[in-house]
């Protein structure tokens, strides 16, 4: 485990201790069985923004001939205009 320190809200510590209580276990387990869920969920989502980006790869033409040598010539004049 790395030990690691946050700050809350008065009113989170006060409920995180009354759950603490009520379950009989540490804040930090409760922490962390939080966090595990949004961990996963945040996973599962940037893996589905990799799936559509690599499935869009491809399916569009710029008419450029030598884009992927010049993209990052192409992206600076973008940004210029």
């Amino acid at each position: 485990m790395i030990r690691t320190q946050i700050q809350l809200s008065k009113e989170q510590a006060t409920l995180l201790k009354k759950i603490s209580r009520e379950k009989h276990i540490s804040i930090a387990e409760i922490i962390r069985r939080s966090l595990d869920p949004l961990i996963k969920n945040e996973i599962s989502h940037m893996k589905e923004k990799r799936r559509k980006a690599q499935k869009a790869a491809g399916k569009f033409r710029s008419g450029l001939k030598d884009l992927s040598t010049r993209h990052d010539d192409y992206l600076s004049e973008a940004f210029i205009r």
